[in-house]
């Protein structure tokens, strides 16, 4: 997939899209059009986004796609989301009344009570067991 040009070659500013062009029947729409988040990203964590989505957000499946350990795909998601800004609506927190575990979610926080990114007590929580 080709990513839009973001800055302009000349002087480095901001481009925004103005005309697209159908290459099929010649049709043409000109106006202002903003890119998607995406188009900010760099290729690297395009491919990533992509592998990502094509495995359906299973970590596992992503540990062994590329070969690393489960924090090294984490931390890659982190940037991934650094990299598409600020999110504009905040994705409510967990509550007591989240429904228990799935098993591949229950699986992600086990691996981060082993790896020590959560303690006990946390991953108590998490699985939706009494504190």
């Amino acid at each position: 997939m080709r990513k839009l040009i973001e800055h302009c070659p000349g002087c480095g500013g901001q481009l925004i899209v103005s005309q697209m062009d159908c290459g099929t029947c010649h049709t043409r729409v000109e106006g202002l059009f903003q890119p998607s988040a995406f188009d900010r990203l760099s290729p690297e964590s395009l491919a990533f986004v992509e592998l990502f989505v094509r495995l359906k957000g299973n970590m596992k499946e992503m540990e062994r796609e590329l070969s690393v350990a489960y924090s090294t795909v984490r931390h890659r998601l982190d940037d991934v989301v650094r990299e598409l800004g600020p999110q504009q609506e905040p994705i409510p927190a967990e509550t007591d009344t989240d429904p228990p575990a799935t098993d591949q979610r229950r699986s992600d926080i086990l691996h981060r009570l082993d790896q020590g990114e959560i303690n006990p007590a946390e991953a108590v929580q998490l699985l939706g067991g009494d504190q």
